[in-house]
């Protein structure tokens, strides 16, 4: 019997890429067993998760590296795959005992251990990142082209979640907009005083008085929020402070009609809930829509255009002008249809 281990330590949207994995390697290995490996936080992204049969953790600290080896042993796996490349979890897998270990490119740390890869070819021909991760799943048997990630809500957690919007009289006929607009430096994004002025765009161009818009972003500044209730009031709801953990802010995203953001964690939560988005995206290739972008049918990925990438970002694209490449008004064109009433 295959025992099959996935590993990814970074982030939340990285972490949501292999959701596609676990599920088709389940289809492929119907009787394996398969577990993943990943920081303590975004272990949530997996809970409930059907084709998965445990989720181990690893909080990256020195003291804990032997920890992590002893847990892999107990469970004798049969393969392994390194999505991420780091040394820590590469070393990990070798004094694990794991036999067969795939990683990605040929890392000095990768050749050291022995072990296996797959290449990105220089992200020559620019794939979507989850569809990255599914070859690491093809170099075991897996054959498909499903990159549609997911994450499962269990019974309760929908309640909780119904029981989240009555309590702040949230109508069943209400459309639930939420703009988060925070990155945490993972993505290039908006300014607040832009996304300030979408959100008075929005309530000049669309009729709200069925609309509840939502913030989530925890990153929000007293003066933005100060500001934006100035614009719409009550129909402006700040539920930030109020989803204390990732497994909260997945149940209130599941319940949204559409959501806004730029290309970070919270719009590939949407994403694997098969919720409505608007993406907003540089045009760089490694933040581009290409790699980064929304795959559920019912989203629009903006992206900056290539001539405003050249006129707006510096020569060497360290500095992303995404600021000015993508305007306001290519976000409200994208709500016109979502926006009906």
């Amino acid at each position: 019997m295959k025992k099959i281990l996935i590993v990814r330590t970074d982030r939340v949207g990285d972490v949501i890429m292999i959701t596609p994995m676990i599920r088709e390697l389940r289809l492929r290995f119907p009787d394996s067993f398969i577990a993943t490996l990943t920081q303590p936080y975004t272990a949530e992204i997996l809970a409930n998760n059907p084709y998965l049969d445990t989720i181990i953790t690893d909080d990256l600290k020195k003291e804990n590296f032997w920890t992590v080896v002893k847990e892999l042993r107990k469970y004798k796996f049969t393969d392994a795959l390194l999505v991420l490349p780091t040394e820590r979890a590469a070393y990990q897998l070798f004094f694990a005992g794991i036999k067969n270990r795939i990683g990605v490119g040929r890392k000095l740390y990768e050749v050291i251990t022995l072990m296996k890869s797959v290449s990105r070819n220089n992200y020559f021909n620019l794939r979507h990142e989850a569809d990255y991760c599914m070859d690491l799943a093809r170099k075991i048997g897996v054959v498909t082209n499903n990159i549609q990630p997911e994450i499962f809500l269990s019974d309760k957690e929908k309640e909780d979640a119904e029981k989240f919007l009555v309590e702040r009289r949230i109508l069943p006929g209400d459309f639930k907009l939420v703009i988060h607009t925070g990155s945490r430096g993972s993505a290039p994004n908006w300014s607040e005083g832009k996304y300030l002025s979408l959100i008075e765009k929005i309530f000049e161009t669309f009729d709200t008085n069925k609309v509840k818009l939502f913030l989530t972003a925890v990153e929000m500044s007293d003066d933005f929020i100060k500001k934006v209730k100035g614009i719409g009031g009550e129909k402006i709801i700040d539920v930030s402070k109020e989803l204390t953990n990732l497994r909260a802010l997945i149940r209130f995203i599941s319940k949204a009609d559409l959501f806004v953001c730029s290309s970070t964690g919270p719009i590939h939560i949407a994403d694997a809930l098969n919720i409505r988005c608007i993406g907003i995206h540089c045009h760089r290739p490694m933040s581009s829509a290409k790699i980064w972008g929304v795959i559920n049918k019912k989203s629009i990925n903006l992206e900056v255009s290539e001539e405003n990438c050249k006129k707006y970002c510096s020569a060497d694209q360290n500095t992303c002008g995404i600021e000015h490449g993508l305007g306001i008004e290519e976000v409200i064109n994208s709500m016109r249809p979502f926006m009906t009433f």
